[in-house]
């Protein structure tokens, strides 16, 4: 006769060897698996440790390079870890790493820098990390995308671009696993590109173009946008077919009295401010014995969608010129006018008037068009793409504005995208105007992000790998 609690002993001592068993199954199977799959985990963590290694490095070697460069030491040398990687000087007769400037004017476009900037790159597999423009970039796989491991030479600070372009010179390369030398030397004699009157009289500062354009054509040119683009006063685009970043900046147009052209040009201004423009008049001289009597003299500004007219027309014989201002907008609508009319007239004497758009005294009447349709006072609300302080209801019974008050609202909203150049005609008659002898008088708070000042300088350095 079989006891109960012996039964019971041995179901117990069983199910404790079928468990033991089970563990010892699935510890087999979890360690087969940890062989199978932590082989490249394990390769892909040393590759991670290399780079991050090699990134270091750079990082140390692009600190040494600007030291000499910028005249601190002509002579530099970092040892370097191969890893199983390979290292090359790709110096300025390489083909894939130069930075174009050009000065861009409403006629014409002038290049004034062409530079070679050339490399040092390491490759391990399909990693690279390269010393380009002062600057350490990285790039994973032939066709991945490049990040900046730390930035270039390139100061901007919404007035002054300072640009040192380090160029290297050289062609070695070498691979292993063991540690070579790199050195970088250099005469410490920087050659100034810009401001330069000896190259050309043009080349002075402060610029007066109405952009610079800089092209850097590179591996990691997407890197070098991104960086730029980052900044807080640049705009910059990416050229996938040539490789290349394109980086664009405003130029702050010439301020103070000039003898008046048939262009008037006004930079981005300040609309932060209330009244950010504190001059900008026209003294106007007649071309001959008639006078200033135009019938319809325009003086005419369009940026994007949006539109400014300043028309000037003889009133009460020749004496007397009268005033329009018409505003219009074709993203708010085709209907979309804002028109007034002056309640005075400016004085012609002896054949001369001064024109002050900033006359705080000259009152203007709303006039808008009759159009079905049409918001009356689009224009006048919070700062918006297509609206500008003040957030004022404008009707036709309304003659509380002056010509200061029209000319600081409407070109905060002109030239909200940068720079606006005025055309001047004189439609339908003779231009009655003598340039020659007339002036215009600009001065405004410009708004943060016009280039006023570029220092451009080639700094070579001989790059040499010593094993």
């Amino acid at each position: 006769m079989i006891r109960m609690s012996n039964l019971s002993v041995s179901c117990k001592a069983v199910s404790s060897v079928i468990g033991i068993l089970l563990m010892f199954a699935l510890t087999v199977v979890s360690i087969s698996a940890m062989m199978v799959y932590s082989v490249p985990a394990i390769d892909e963590l040393k590759d991670n440790s290399k780079s991050q290694n090699v990134e270091q490095a750079f990082t140390i070697l692009d600190s040494r390079m600007s030291k000499v460069a910028l005249g601190e030491s002509p002579l530099q040398t970092t040892s370097f870890s191969l890893m199983g990687g390979e290292v090359g000087v790709n110096g300025e007769y390489s083909d894939n790493s130069n930075i174009r400037i050009v000065i861009q004017n409403t006629t014409n476009s002038t290049p004034i820098v062409n530079c070679s900037l050339g490399t040092f790159e390491y490759t391990l597999d399909e990693r690279k990390i390269a010393y380009e423009g002062g600057g350490v970039w990285s790039k994973y796989r032939e066709n991945g995308g490049s990040v900046m491991v730390s930035p270039p030479e390139f100061h901007y600070n919404g007035e002054t671009l300072t640009l040192p372009i380090m160029t290297i010179n050289g062609s070695s390369s070498t691979s292993g696993e063991g540690e070579v030398n790199i050195a970088v030397t250099s005469d410490n004699r920087p050659f100034v590109l810009y401001p330069n009157t000896s190259i050309s009289p043009s080349r002075t500062n402060p610029v007066t173009s109405d952009k610079v354009y800089i092209y850097i054509e590179s591996e990691y040119y997407d890197a070098w946008a991104n960086y730029a683009e980052s900044m807080t006063y640049t705009n910059a685009e990416k050229d996938d077919v040539n490789k290349t970043a394109i980086i664009e900046l405003d130029v702050v147009p010439p301020m103070g009295t000039t003898t008046l052209t048939n262009q008037i040009e006004i930079g981005a201004v300040n609309a932060s401010k209330t009244l950010p423009i504190y001059d900008f008049y026209m003294n106007l001289e007649a071309a001959g014995s008639q006078g200033l009597n135009p019938s319809n003299y325009e003086i005419k500004a369009i940026s994007g969608t949006k539109t400014l007219i300043y028309s000037l027309s003889k009133s009460g014989g020749n004496d007397q010129l009268e005033i329009e201002v018409t505003y219009k907008d074709k993203s708010v609508g085709s209907e979309y006018i804002e028109k007034w009319e002056g309640k005075d007239v400016f004085q012609v004497n002896n054949g001369e008037s001064t024109v002050d758009f900033l006359n705080d005294s000259f009152m203007m009447k709303y006039a808008p068009p009759n159009k079905n349709g049409a918001d009356p006072d689009f224009s006048w609300n919070f700062s918006g793409d297509t609206t500008e302080l003040p957030d004022v209801v404008i009707n036709s019974t309304n003659t509380s504005f002056s010509l200061n008050n029209l000319t600081q609202h409407y070109l905060k909203l002109l030239t909200k995208d940068g720079s606006v150049v005025f055309n001047i005609n004189s439609p339908g008659n003779s231009d009655p105007v003598d340039y020659d002898t007339s002036s215009v008088t600009i001065d405004y708070d410009v708004k943060a992000g016009g280039i006023t000042y570029l220092h451009v300088t080639q700094n070579e350095l001989e790059m040499d790998i010593i094993n």
